[in-house]
């Protein structure tokens, strides 16, 4: 039976050539981000595709995850952060579908891959530092030094912030991708007893009851993880995309 750890290697599906003696391939990671992306979007075009004065159940469920994230936004970033709407909820519907379809059986969940979680958090790290300088010039280093802080106390505060600020990426990445594979190993785990006191006859039956119980107790935990950690990762985005708006704050 295969380890664990083995549902997160990435295998090559398709070779398609070498650029400066790099090969190019795409990976079983790159199709289920394109799967994701599908899902995604397809939950919302078909939901959304009437637009029916009473909606059905597909498009009040689309409705709701709108209002749901418009709402955090409006509340971590104000009025102003809706111009960041597209992008924040674009991420959320992106982690939350490659959550969900991470728990289907044989299914590769992108979100455990720290380069994934990374880029994600590095996007929203740029849009952050790109739409504040644009927008307050050299203000936006206001940042580091919170307003109502006694100015003897500049250099033990602004080098704090500044480390604060340059970890957000790592923090940002690291929450969803350390809580993604941690309760796919200990789903495996358990899967795993299941399978090996299964194979020993009554007894072991008997004594699988327990294991299979934590699997299906996990199953329903890890999917209500999978939601809690794009809200997670939607809500941090609003808080630093408020930094970039109201940088003196």
């Amino acid at each position: 039976m295969a380890g664990p750890i083995e549902q997160f290697e990435i295998r090559p599906i398709v070779e398609l050539g070498e650029i400066a003696g790099q090969q190019i391939v795409f990976t079983n990671s790159a199709m289920y981000m394109l799967l994701t992306i599908c899902v995604a979007a397809g939950f919302l075009l078909l939901s959304s595709r009437r637009g029916a004065l009473v909606p059905n159940r597909w498009q009040s469920s689309a409705e709701m995850l709108y209002e749901f994230v418009s709402k955090t936004l409006r509340d971590n970033a104000g009025e102003q952060g809706m111009k960041f709407f597209p992008l924040v909820f674009s991420l959320f519907m992106f982690i939350l579908a490659a959550n969900l379809i991470g728990m289907l059986p044989y299914a590769f969940t992108i979100t455990s891959q720290i380069i994934v979680t990374f880029a994600l958090a590095m996007l929203v790290f740029f849009t952050v530092i790109i739409y504040g300088l644009v927008q307050h010039g050299l203000k936006f280093f206001r940042l580091f030094m919170p307003s109502g802080v006694p100015i003897a106390l500049a250099p033990l505060i602004v080098p704090i912030e500044i480390m604060s600020f340059l970890s957000r990426p790592v923090s940002h990445s690291v929450r969803l991708f350390s809580v993604m594979l941690a309760g796919h190993i200990t789903l495996k785990v358990f899967a795993g007893f299941v399978i090996g006191l299964g194979s020993l006859g009554t007894l072991g039956l008997v004594s699988a009851v327990l294991p299979l119980a934590m699997v299906v107790a996990l199953t329903g935990l890890e999917i209500l993880m999978g939601v809690i950690q794009a809200y997670v990762f939607a809500m941090l985005t609003c808080m630093y995309l408020n930094d970039a708006l109201h940088p003196a704050h």
